[in-house]
């Protein structure tokens, strides 16, 4: 008999477990799923998106075995904090308030800011929405434009669970106009057909950046994506993941 039976006998003899030395590690990754193109659910369930097949090449490259996890918005950032999510990509925006909070990945998208608002409406900008009602996503940057805009506690500000909805509210007439990122503005706009919808970009927008994130001080994980990411840049995987999402 050879050691490691006459071991694995005698370990279920005195019932004990008998498990692998090491447990590979597997990260936990958190993702809203209801942002399209960047992550959303399959018919399968699965999560899918520019962000999902990203975060999969990054992994290969710098040797993490992670598990992508539907989480609703409003917990994504809770999830670092309390460690039951290791690493956020979700098209999060870095800024100066996140970045006091969590630590962000070199920045992986360029993106922006825009309105949307039905045909034949005459806003031309942001100011053009004051004392209007206007739909955003709940604590993203959409949100935190119309907040410096019009207030914080401003009762024109309608936020909504994700886009979707608000740009649902928008075409049935209950909002005046939505502000959200152009990525998944124009996803939606060019997978409904007569929407009777349109967008403005304003020139005051500055332009934001995407970053991963992960627990404030969590240097080691930090520098693997970092890696990871440097290495799709690389050998052309980013820009082939990019293409198929963005056609350009």
């Amino acid at each position: 008999m050879h050691y490691r039976t006459l071991f694995s006998t005698l370990a279920l003899a005195l019932g004990l477990s008998v498990a692998p030395a090491h447990a590979e590690r597997v990260y936990s990754v958190g993702t809203d799923a209801t942002f399209a193109p960047f992550e959303s659910l399959n018919n399968n369930k699965e999560v899918v998106g520019f962000d999902a097949d990203l975060i999969k090449a990054i992994a290969q490259k710098s040797g993490l075995k992670i598990k992508l996890v539907n989480t609703p918005w409003e917990g994504l950032f809770a999830g670092l904090n309390t460690g039951d999510r290791d690493i956020v990509i979700a098209a999060v925006t870095i800024t100066p308030e996140r970045k006091a909070s969590m630590d962000f990945s070199e920045p992986y998208f360029e993106a922006k800011q825009l309105i949307i608002v039905r045909d034949g409406s005459k806003v031309a900008k942001l100011a053009d929405l004051k004392g209007k009602k206007v739909g955003v996503q709940t604590g993203t940057t959409g949100d935190t434009v119309a907040q410096k805009a019009f207030g914080k506690t401003s009762p024109d500000i309608r936020r909504y669970e994700n886009i979707v909805l608000a740009l649902t509210e928008l075409r049935a007439g209950g909002i005046e106009a939505v502000v959200a990122d152009n990525g998944v503005v124009n996803n939606y706009l060019t997978n409904n057909k007569n929407t009777q919808l349109k967008t403005i970009d304003d020139t005051s927008f500055a332009k934001e950046y995407y970053g991963i994130a992960v627990k404030k001080g969590n240097k080691a994980v930090l520098d693997q994506l970092n890696k990871g990411l440097a290495a799709t840049k690389a050998d052309g995987t980013y820009q082939k993941i990019y293409q198929q999402y963005f056609g350009r």
